[in-house]
């Protein structure tokens, strides 16, 4: 599962404020730019503790300067149990001028992480490759026609004599997907597949 948008809540924790943000991050520099934002955001917080799980398997955390493991490793927790992937959360915190003690701040970091991620819209995806098309303009009718009817998502597009334009196609699709492209503009079109995966709705 992932996020399909971003998810927010806020918990508090004997006068901390504790300011939890989901959001689709699929690197680590992604996360760190979460995380970043959100110190933007919230200039004058405290800290601003990161966790994330990717989707080829990675996990990170950051407790931005709270004791060691009390910030981003209970975050990171509540990711995993939450089942998505290819999200990042910044947990910002507003200290409450008590002290709470590492279990307690441990708890409150997770409880926010897990309030919003509750609150996160998900959904399936399935894997896919990437597919890059050159073609000229009288075959763009034709294309589009077979894009729309396969399970595909825009990834760039460019439009000018000689058109460009790059897609993800559902593994399963692909060769269909090919041959129809081939088939619908006479073999005009050039097709090639650079490196690299992407999700596809399911």
């Amino acid at each position: 599962m992932l996020p399909l948008r971003a998810g927010e809540a806020e918990h508090r924790e004997r006068g901390s404020r504790f300011i939890a943000v989901v959001r689709r991050a699929s690197s680590e520099s992604e996360a760190r730019e979460h995380q970043r934002e959100e110190r933007r955001r919230y200039h004058d917080a405290t800290h601003h503790v990161l966790a994330a799980r990717l989707l080829d398997g990675t996990e990170l955390f950051d407790d931005d300067g709270e004791p060691a493991g009390t910030g981003g490793r209970p975050v990171l927790d509540a990711i995993v149990d939450s089942a998505l992937v290819d999200a990042a959360v910044v947990v910002t915190r507003y200290f409450g001028g008590t002290k709470l003690g590492t279990g307690p701040l441990s708890r409150a970091y997770a409880q926010a992480g897990r309030a919003a991620l509750e609150r996160t819209p998900r959904g399936r995806f399935v894997r896919g490759k990437r597919l890059a098309l050159r073609f000229a303009y009288e075959d763009t009718g034709a294309i589009m026609g077979a894009l729309a009817a396969a399970r595909t998502v825009r990834l760039r597009q460019e439009f000018f004599e000689r058109s460009e334009l790059e897609v993800g196609v559902a593994e399963h699709e692909l060769d269909s997907l090919r041959d129809v492209l081939l088939t619908s503009t006479g073999g005009r079109i050039d097709i090639s597949e650079p490196e690299g995966t992407v999700l596809i709705p399911a």
